[in-house]
């Protein structure tokens, strides 16, 4: 008998192998690539603090500004003697701004905006103590207190020390200023 042979063929699997210089990245890839990751940098460190920032922050420069002009007018307005500089009236800050309750006349005092005889902003001026209490907050001083009632919600402000003839203010105290939205 016979044996018929089959013809068996194998396949062989070829390989390539590409060496390090001839791996197909050029200059113009590596530049794309580094641009894009340039941009995404960019974009994440100017989006950044905007997610750090308050979100319900409405005070602008114009109100900083604003408290800012309020609290010098009222020290230039106050100060009657040019030997002490920042020593305010007393009884002239009750009179012009301890009495003046929330209203059209407060705002008229203080320059602020008003449409239909109603303020579009509000205004608190307090004269507090330089020294902490046990809180470590300053302390408003009652008699020195006018304007709008203010609850620390959001509001610009701006402070200046002062003198004035009172026993809490003793060696000084701040008068500060604050101006919000309605």
């Amino acid at each position: 008998m016979a044996r018929k042979r089959r013809n068996q063929t194998k396949t062989k699997t070829i390989s390539i192998s590409v060496s390090l210089r001839d791996r197909g990245q050029t200059t113009q890839d590596f530049a794309v690539g580094i641009g894009i990751f340039l941009l995404a940098t960019a974009f994440v460190f100017s989006y950044m603090p905007s997610l750090l920032t308050p979100f319900s922050s409405s005070v602008d420069s114009g109100q900083t500004a604003q408290a800012d002009r309020i609290a010098a007018t009222i020290v230039d307005n106050l100060s009657e003697d040019p030997d002490r500089p920042n020593h305010l009236n007393a009884s002239a800050f009750e009179e012009q701004y301890g009495d003046a309750d929330e209203g059209t006349d407060f705002a008229a005092a203080l320059g602020l905006r008003v449409a239909n005889g109603v303020p579009i902003d509000k205004a608190n001026v307090s004269i507090e103590t330089l020294n902490q209490s046990e809180d470590r907050s300053a302390r408003r001083i009652d008699d020195f207190t006018g304007g709008d009632p203010y609850s620390d919600q959001s509001a610009a402000s701006a402070g200046r020390i002062v003198t004035i003839d009172h026993p809490d203010c003793d060696p000084a105290c701040r008068l500060v200023v604050r101006v919000w939205n309605t």
